[in-house]
């Protein structure tokens, strides 16, 4: 069995920092496992189906980013659930094993499942909307949660990538009529060098051609940047729950 860090009670301590630094020691997990984290929002219902939060964790980092994420993003509204990323190479031995999700097929493979697999975990342990779950990710974890939320549109609400690049080649779009119905969150810095400006209007050039429903916000460098993008995104997801912005869009000016 996969070994699950329980964050039932949040850990709601932020250092300062954190929204440029991503380094945590991890430990190594056995074959065909995966260490994930868990995380309930403080005064959980069970008789209330919550939204469910995937989160695929930048380069270098782990699961165990999962709690001070949450405690930008909401304490409340959300059950969340980090699964960690795939052993990468390296051409030097290190201390400690790097994770991450590049784009190759075996990695892809292996990141949908994992995937698929902590949103049933997340079921087992949490009353979860079925139809509520979102996919996130940071930088390279955004490219990948992009690439599986656009290959099976149909399992998820919305997908949300922070810096994160779209996914090139390997036909990323695996049900494109469906794919449009699905909301996309992109947040990118203005002068970022993850993900530069003339690469976020190549990629919403793209996705406008495919017809997807796209929310883009750019920001510009500052400390607060990931709790400025992170607020964003708790709307942004409300929003897309409530229907607001479908409405939004569907409302015309009374004569």
């Amino acid at each position: 069995m996969p070994r699950t860090r329980h964050l039932v009670e949040p850990y709601c301590f932020v250092p300062p920092g954190l929204e440029e630094t991503f380094g945590i020691d991890d430990a190594h997990s056995a074959p065909g496992q995966f260490e994930h984290a868990l995380f309930a929002p403080i005064h959980y219902e069970p008789g209330y189906a919550y939204p469910l939060i995937v989160w695929l964790h930048g380069c270098g980092s782990d699961e165990r980013q999962l709690p001070q994420l949450m405690s930008l993003l909401s304490l409340r509204n959300y059950v969340a659930v980090a699964p960690r990323g795939l052993p990468l190479p390296s051409a030097e031995p290190a201390k400690h094993p790097r994770h991450g999700w590049r784009q190759t097929d075996d990695y892809i493979q292996a990141a949908e499942q994992r995937v698929f697999e902590s949103v049933e975990i997340a079921r087992r342990q949490f009353h979860v909307a079925p139809k509520r779950v979102f996919l996130m990710g940071a930088d390279r974890g955004g490219t990948m949660a992009m690439r599986i939320a656009l290959s099976h549109p149909r399992r998820f609400a919305g997908v949300i990538s922070l810096r994160g690049a779209f996914p090139s080649g390997r036909r990323p779009f695996g049900d494109l009529v469906a794919a449009r119905r699905l909301g996309v969150f992109l947040a990118a810095d203005r002068c970022g060098r993850r993900y530069p400006a003339d690469q976020v209007c190549s990629d919403l050039r793209l996705m406008h051609a495919a017809g997807l429903s796209v929310t883009l916000r750019q920001y510009p460098s500052g400390p607060h940047l990931l709790r400025q993008m992170l607020s964003d995104v708790d709307r942004w997801v409300i929003d897309e729950i409530t229907g607001a912005k479908r409405a939004a869009s569907m409302a015309t000016p009374s004569n």
